[in-house]
C-alpha cells in the first residue's frame, strides 16, 4: 500500500508539473507582470489568444511598452494585425519613434503600410533625418565635337515618405541622374566647355525634376569625377571613310568584271567574223573559176585585179609605217 501511494504521489506530482508548464505557456505570467509595472493595460486573456493565435506575446508586450514609454498610443490589437499580416512590429515601433523625435509627421497606418510594401521603414526615417548620398556608375557621353567625356556623379537624396508607398527606388534615380548627365554633355558645344564648368551639368539635371515619382527627394548632384575618353567622332570618320573604300573597291571590281566580260564578248565576235571572213575568201577561187569557165572573166580581167590588190596592199603598207616597223622588229627578234 505504501508503494504505490508512493506512486500515485509521484505521478500526481509529475501531472501537476506539466499541467504547471502548460499554465505558464499559455499565460506567461512574466509578460503579464512585466506590462502591469510598465503601466500598459493587457489582460490574461489577451495573452491567451495570441497564443491560441500563434503570435508571440513577447514581441507585442514588448514593443507594446516601449511605444507607450515613447509617448505613442497604440493597441495591442493594432500591433496583432500588423504582426499577423507579416509585418516586422519592432521596426515599425522604432521608426514611429525615430519619427517622433525628429518630427516628422508619420503615422501608425503609414508606418504599416510602407512595412508591408516591402521598405525598410526604420531606415526611410533615418534617411529622412540623415540625407543618403549614392554614387553612380561611370556615364559616358559624348560632346558635339565628337569628344567622349566619361562622368561620375554623386547625389544626395533624402527619403520622401508620403511616396514610400508606390514610390521607384534609387534605381530610378541612378537611371534619370545618367540619361540628364549624357543629355548635359551632348547639348555642350565643346568638350572644353564641360570640362571648364561642370556645376553646369549639375543645374542642368537638378532643374528637369528627377525625384518626381520616386520615394526620394533630390538635395543636389555632385560631379565627382570627369574623364577624357576616345575621339568618337574621329573614330565615326575613319569608320565611314573605310566603309566607302569597301564600297568604291566593291563597285570598281564589278566595273572591272563588267570590262573583262565585254572584252571577252568582243573576242568571241572578232574570232566569229574572221571566221566568216576566212569562209568568204576560200569561195572568192570558186567564183573565179566558175566565172572563168563561164566566160564572163577574162585572163587580162584576172591580172588587172591583182595588180589592183596589190596595189591596195602597198597603199596601205604607206599609210600604216608603224605597223610594218613592229612587224619588221618581230621578225628581227625571231630570227
Amino acid at each position: 500500500m505504501e508503494f504505490s501511494n508512493s506512486v500515485l504521489i509521484l505521478i500526481a506530482a509529475f501531472g501537476g508539473l506539466i499541467l504547471l508548464f502548460i499554465f505558464l505557456y499559455f499565460v506567461p505570467v512574466n509578460l503579464w507582470i512585466t506590462a502591469i509595472f510598465a503601466n500598459v493595460k493587457v489582460g490574461i486573456g489577451e495573452l491567451i489568444g495570441m497564443r491560441i493565435r500563434k503570435v508571440p506575446p513577447s514581441i507585442i508586450v514588448n514593443s507594446l511598452i516601449t511605444a507607450t514609454k515613447a509617448g505613442l498610443a497604440l493597441t495591442t490589437n493594432e500591433l496583432e494585425t500588423h504582426y499577423l499580416a507579416g509585418g516586422n512590429v519592432p521596426n515599425v515601433i522604432r521608426a514611429l519613434i525615430s519619427a517622433d523625435k525628429a518630427n516628422i509627421n508619420l503615422s501608425f497606418k503609414q508606418a504599416t503600410a510602407i512595412d508591408l510594401a516591402g521598405r525598410d521603414v526604420f531606415e526611410a526615417v533615418q534617411i529622412s533625418v540623415n540625407p543618403k548620398v549614392i554614387n553612380t556608375p561611370s556615364v559616358a557621353a559624348v560632346a558635339a565635337d565628337g569628344i567622349q567625356l566619361i562622368a561620375k556623379a554623386r547625389v544626395t537624396v533624402r527619403a520622401n515618405i508620403a511616396q514610400l508607398v508606390g514610390g521607384s527606388g534609387e534605381d530610378t534615380i541612378l537611371a534619370r541622374v545618367g540619361e540628364g548627365i549624357v543629355t548635359s554633355i551632348g547639348s555642350a558645344k565643346t568638350h572644353k566647355s564641360v570640362l571648364e564648368n561642370p556645376d553646369k551639368i549639375s543645374k542642368l539635371v537638378l532643374e528637369r525634376g528627377l525625384d518626381a515619382g520616386t520615394a526620394f527627394e533630390i538635395l543636389s548632384i555632385d560631379i565627382a569625377d570627369i574623364d577624357v575618353g576616345t575621339n568618337i567622332g574621329a573614330k565615326l570618320q575613319i569608320d565611314q571613310a573605310s566603309a566607302d573604300l569597301k564600297v568604291a573597291e566593291a563597285k570598281a571590281e564589278e566595273r572591272r568584271a563588267m570590262a573583262v566580260a565585254l572584252e571577252q564578248e568582243m573576242k568571241a565576235r572578232n574570232v566569229e567574223m574572221r571566221a566568216k571572213v576566212v569562209e568568204a575568201e576560200a569561195e572568192v577561187p570558186k567564183a573565179i573559176s566558175e566565172a572563168f569557165r563561164s566566160g564572163n572573166l577574162g585572163i587580162m580581167d584576172y591580172y588587172k585585179m591583182e595588180n589592183i590588190k596589190s596595189d591596195t596592199d602597198m597603199r596601205d603598207s604607206i599609210a600604216k609605217p608603224e605597223e610594218g616597223k613592229k612587224g619588221d622588229n618581230k621578225s628581227k627578234g625571231e630570227k
